[in-house]
């Protein structure tokens, strides 16, 4: 994930793969939160929350800005 010039690229362990593909998301913009610790999820180092919403059958929907915003803008 591009997170804006403060952050450059960070990496996440969203579980996100019922629904997406790795080429549906390059280029995506969605919400995350970056200010966390890293944190160390199985294999995989995770720097950032990928934020979405829980479906019934338990995969997970994007929450994603409905118009264009430089990447890193402030979630208000």
């Amino acid at each position: 994930m591009d997170s804006g010039s403060q952050y450059e690229e960070v990496t996440s362990s969203a579980q996100i793969t019922d629904l997406y593909a790795l080429d549906e998301l390059v280029g995506r913009q969605v919400v995350g939160v970056v200010n966390f610790p890293p944190k160390q999820i199985g294999p995989m180092r995770s720097e950032c929350l990928i934020t979405g919403f829980y479906r019934d059958d338990g995969a997970v929907v994007l929450a994603v800005p409905d118009q264009p915003l430089p990447n890193g803008a402030k979630l208000g």
